[in-house]
């Protein structure tokens, strides 16, 4: 089983790095993901990591150093409280990544538990997730399963 770590403000930009793989392995534009994009968001997850009662990283290191291999990503967001969901707050999950080169190896996995166990302690009844193609087999065998009600989203256009 690899060693899983929380992340600290200092993992900001390797946190950062791996996003950008993820946004690249989703087909993202890479003109979207500039320099000035990745300066805010170092700045955005080294001031989230020390928001430790609501926000959290979960990662494993390189073997060797140099940097991380994987991570897993979330946020507790408030909601009203509700009849299934008595504390009001909801778990979110984003930024799963895992490096090319150390795929298959169970590091996802790992810092994925790590994470539910995180957000387990803290009481909420409900996580959330966008799932990849990639990833939707990981989710599911660990109970992940679509809404219960219909999911639907509306984009307003950029200013």
């Amino acid at each position: 089983m690899p060693e899983v770590r929380r992340a600290d403000p200092d993992d900001a930009a390797e946190l950062t790095r791996l996003r950008v793989v993820m946004f690249t392995d989703m087909g993202r534009d890479p003109a979207l993901l500039s320099e000035d994009w990745r300066r805010r968001n170092v700045e955005h997850f080294r001031r989230r990591l020390a928001e430790v009662d609501s926000f959290a990283a979960y990662v494993v290191d390189r073997p060797g150093g140099g940097g991380l291999a994987a991570s897993a990503v979330g946020w507790l967001n408030d909601h009203l409280i509700g009849t299934a969901n008595p504390t009001g707050k909801v778990g979110y999950i984003a930024n799963m990544c895992t490096d090319p080169d150390h795929r298959r190896r169970g590091y996802g996995r790992a810092t994925l538990v790590a994470l539910l166990d995180w957000l387990r302690s803290t009481g909420i009844t409900v996580v959330d997730l966008h799932a990849t193609p990639d990833g939707e087999p990981l989710y599911r065998s660990l109970g992940f399963a679509p809404p219960t009600d219909p999911a639907l989203t509306l984009r307003f256009p950029h200013p």
